[in-house]
């Protein structure tokens, strides 16, 4: 039953983006990944804070700019990972539109760097994000908004069928 809800929430986000798409309501694309590491047996999730706010590494697509490479890029420059499996392959989820129009595609990667660095913005003159943790899906579930639910449950799916 859970798989069969998961897929008409897909399809359903999907049906809406391409038909916002259409419409020209999406103003910003971006891209990001669910990174994960295997700790004590288990999945855990980087999650990244600015102010009060959890999220997965991600940021906007650059024009011209694929929205794999955006999201590897956007990656190791909010976190210094640069060692990213996606050994899941390379299929995305886009999250529902949000904010000011904005739709982030995620991917899933694996990545065995332990060290997360959230290096200084330039442009901000400080670090983009406050914190970052390694959390298990039990834990992600309510620090993340509820954009982000349907694609912390996608990446678990994922992990739990492949696993």
């Amino acid at each position: 039953m859970y798989a069969a809800v998961l897929r008409h929430c897909h399809a359903t986000r999907r049906d809406r983006c391409r038909l916002a798409s259409m419409h020209g309501l999406i103003k910003h694309r971006s891209a990001g990944i669910v990174v994960v590491r295997r700790l004590n047996g288990e999945w855990c999730f980087l999650l990244l804070r600015a102010y009060r706010n959890w999220d997965f590494p991600k940021g906007l697509i650059e024009p011209g700019e694929k929205p794999l490479a955006a999201a590897v890029r956007e990656t190791g420059e909010e976190t210094g990972l640069t060692d990213l499996d996606f050994r899941w392959g390379t299929e995305s989820i886009d999250t529902e539109m949000y904010g000011d129009h904005k739709v982030v595609s995620f991917y899933l990667a694996q990545t065995r760097q332990e060290q997360v660095v959230l290096p200084v913005n330039p442009e901000l003159g400080h670090p983009e994000h406050n914190e970052h943790r390694w959390v298990t899906y039990t834990e992600a579930q309510p620090l993340l908004p509820p954009r982000l639910q349907t694609i912390l449950c996608w990446a678990h799916k994922t992990l739990t069928d492949g696993a």
